[in-house]
């Protein structure tokens, strides 16, 4: 259980709340390259409860400003991008990418004005097909780019997907650092391939915990094959990251960001990649299309349905959502697939954003299996006293090393260190294998 007020400090993110000042410490990736193009369209972003306008200019150069023109308020996301800069429809104001107000057709010729005139932004970086923006007190001398695998291997290795999650993204992210669920939400009544996943084989499997600079390991520890134990090693990372381990069946390493959008929306980043080789077609294609009219761990292209252009993420909403159920088929559930949910991802969303966008924390009775959940709680108090009292920052803010970790799943001696097995094996080194069989 968590406390009322607990619960309020972790999920809210807007300006001058405490989680909020801790993820603004961090490079937040918040869109794909490709959703804007130079001279293109701009895009409408809202991040940490603030409301932005992504657009390209004609250098290629991108620039993150607030949504509404410091004039008198007319909307940017209408804006025309030309020649170099966004212009505000109403009045002709137009801003660079730094948020300089280059020029103001309607004011005298010679007016100092303009120089004097700035819209609110905030830097961005590209890297690997991702755009990233830094919203903290640093703006003059950000710290590096986080040393993600996912996004440092080579582009065809990965596969990356945006969606829109109605919930607070702490009730996302804790669903996957959460493995008990796995066998048993995405199991099915019928056989398949998921209940041949060999966490299926004990869906009672004990958990350890283990802090390290970047966040905190989380081991299932199940029993198997006799004498031996399968362990499966999820990743939380600072701020709001979380790696998945391998199946032997899919060996490819996954995880999410899990990007506050405000305080009862998420954007959920998802990323699927070979540390080693190009990805696979087959997966690629299944990732993209869906399996069977069903989706996989990824929004398929299908999943979407488009919104108005002012409207935040207006190319990522799912049209599977709580207002429809999910698509929740009852039959479904009885003959075949046991959430009677139409695939993976949804039916982790589906329970994740639960009865309510923040759920009342103090109503949860929390088990064995929920000690990551109850860890990384902790764990994030912990680091919002800390910034909050002595305005200690967490290690990883300026050590993007610190993220180069990999979510590992081991087979192991019963009672086998998992911490001591795995540990060369949970450190990400470019270029590297697996270093065993998934």
């Amino acid at each position: 259980m968590l406390s009322h007020e607990d619960n309020e400090r972790l999920v809210r993110v807007g300006p001058g709340t405490e989680m909020g000042n801790l993820m603004r410490l961090y490079w937040i990736p918040f869109l794909a390259s490709s959703n804007v193009k130079a001279d293109g369209q701009p895009y409408r972003v809202r991040l940490l409860g603030e409301d932005l306008v992504a657009f390209r200019d004609s250098s290629g150069r991108v620039g993150l400003v607030d949504h509404a023109c410091p004039h008198r308020g007319a909307q940017m996301a209408f804006g025309r991008n030309e020649e170099n800069g966004l212009r505000c429809i109403y009045h002709g104001w137009k801003f660079g990418v730094d948020g300089q107000c280059l020029e103001m057709p309607a004011e005298p010729a010679g007016s100092a004005m303009p120089s004097r005139m700035r819209i609110k932004s905030y830097p961005v970086r590209e890297r690997h097909g991702v755009l990233w923006t830094y919203m903290g007190p640093d703006a003059d001398d950000p710290p590096p780019l986080p040393g993600l695998e996912w996004n440092l291997v080579p582009e065809n290795q990965s596969v990356v997907t945006l969606r829109v999650q109605e919930c607070n993204w702490l009730q996302a992210l804790e669903g996957e650092i959460d493995s008990a669920h796995a066998a048993i939400l995405h199991g099915r009544v019928d056989g398949g391939t998921v209940n041949q996943w060999r966490q299926a084989q004990d869906l009672m499997p004990t958990f350890e915990c283990q802090q390290h600079d970047a966040g905190i390991s989380i081991a299932a520890r199940r029993k198997v094959d006799g004498d031996r134990n399968y362990v499966r090693v999820n990743q939380f990372l600072m701020p709001f990251w979380t790696l998945v381990p391998p199946q032997s069946q899919y060996p490819e390493l996954s995880g999410h960001a899990w990007v506050p959008i405000d305080d009862e929306h998420t954007l959920c980043l998802m990323f699927s990649y070979h540390p080693t080789q190009t990805f696979y077609e087959k997966s690629r294609k299944v990732f993209k299309e869906g399996y069977k009219g069903r989706e996989t761990g990824h929004a398929s292209e299908h999943s979407f349905e488009r919104r108005a252009v002012t409207v935040p993420y207006h190319t990522y909403w799912s049209k599977f959502n709580r207002g429809n159920a999910y698509q929740f088929d009852y039959q479904s559930q009885v003959e075949k697939y046991k959430a009677g949910l139409p695939g993976l991802w949804v039916q982790d969303a589906a329970c994740q954003s639960g009865v309510a966008a923040i759920y009342d924390r103090t109503r949860e009775h929390l088990g064995t299996t929920d000690t990551g959940i109850a860890r990384t709680r902790r764990f994030l108090l912990e680091a919002l006293k800390r910034l909050a009292a002595e305005q200690a920052r967490p290690a990883s803010v300026h050590a993007p090393d610190l993220f180069m970790v990999r979510a590992i799943s081991v087979t192991l001696p019963r009672g086998g260190d998992w911490m001591e097995a795995g540990r060369e094996l949970m450190k990400a080194r470019l270029g590297q294998d697996f270093g065993y069989i998934p």
